[in-house]
């Protein structure tokens, strides 16, 4: 069996109900008393804790509110293009370095007269080309043809630089 044990009479002293109704009512009154803050009311908050070294540390949401100068999405776009373009051409070289490989020295000798033909076809093509330009004449003259020249030099700066002018 358990006994009730009670505290003595002189633990706590004793109160009339008017007085514990008085005291409770001050102490009631005095949480609930609006006091002006004392320190200017914070506008912003840093969590000074340490995120933990153990485990996943929660979520924090961070506003992304970057800006991309020009210059540096013209470059990633020509990087971009770049690569794809060197991936073909690697791809396109090991295909051609593939068939040499399993050719005869008679498919290479072969291969070698079609690129030479096709090399000097062209330049035969350009040099026509080159050619049938140069031949054009834009302006025909059937009088005297009288030119006066006017020739002004100047020589300025630290580095002397020539500038001629000529005026008709």
């Amino acid at each position: 069996m358990s006994e009730t044990r009670t505290p003595p009479a002189d633990w706590w002293p004793r109160m009339s109900d008017a007085g514990a109704n008085a005291e409770a009512r001050r102490i009631i009154n005095d949480i609930y008393r609006p006091t002006p803050p004392t320190a200017p009311i914070p506008t912003s908050y840093r969590d000074t804790t340490e995120p933990p070294n153990v485990g996943d540390a929660p979520p924090v949401w961070q506003d992304d509110r970057r800006t991309v100068p020009a210059w540096a999405a013209g470059t990633a776009v020509a990087s971009i293009g770049i690569g794809a373009g060197t991936t073909g051409i690697g791809c396109g070289v090991w295909l051609v370095l593939k068939g040499f490989a399993s050719m005869s020295v008679t498919g290479i000798v072969c291969m070698g007269v079609l690129l030479s033909g096709i090399a000097f076809a062209a330049l035969s093509i350009g040099a026509a080309f080159a050619r049938a330009r140069r031949s054009v004449c834009k302006a025909v003259y059937t009088g005297p043809v009288t030119k006066n020249t006017h020739v002004t030099t100047h020589t300025r700066g630290t580095f002397a630089r020539s500038h001629t002018h000529l005026h008709d």
